[in-house]
């Protein structure tokens, strides 16, 4: 092997184990946060109890806000973002005993379900949607 041939076969060598880097390195993640902790349950079975334990209090305007809130969420990553701020939110909801899901609690669930790298994406869909910050400062 020669030519142009054999730097065709090396590049996709490399493109290959990138890809599967890249595909090892997000299935990992998801292994992680699978595995069960000390009381027996995974962070991913948490978000679920909680999604499930809250699913009546949740009306029609609060959907359609934490839809609107996970918009700028690629679509690819959606869901998962979804079930994580939709679980930090019933977390919330349960641990304070709310008869019912708010703006307020939606709006703390999504601040701390976003990571901090995402912040400044997170200010600006809240500014857009007019929401006043103050009262939320802490969490950031």
């Amino acid at each position: 092997m020669e030519g142009w041939f054999l730097w065709f076969i090396l590049f996709w060598i490399v493109v290959l184990v990138g890809l599967f880097a890249i595909g090892g390195f997000f299935m990992f993640r998801k292994f992680l946060k699978r595995l069960p902790k000390e009381d027996g349950r995974s962070d991913m079975d948490w978000e679920e109890h909680y999604v499930e334990k809250t699913r009546g209090l949740w009306s029609a305007d609060e959907k359609v806000l934490l839809e609107d809130l996970v918009s700028p969420v690629p679509e690819l990553f959606r869901d998962v973002a979804r079930q994580k701020i939709a679980g930090k939110i019933g977390e919330i909801a349960v641990k304070e005993k709310a008869p019912q899901i708010t703006e307020d609690l939606i709006i703390r669930g999504y601040i701390l379900a976003t990571p901090k790298r995402d912040h400044k994406f997170l200010r600006k869909k809240l500014a857009e949607r007019k929401v006043d910050l103050r009262p939320y400062k802490h969490l950031f």
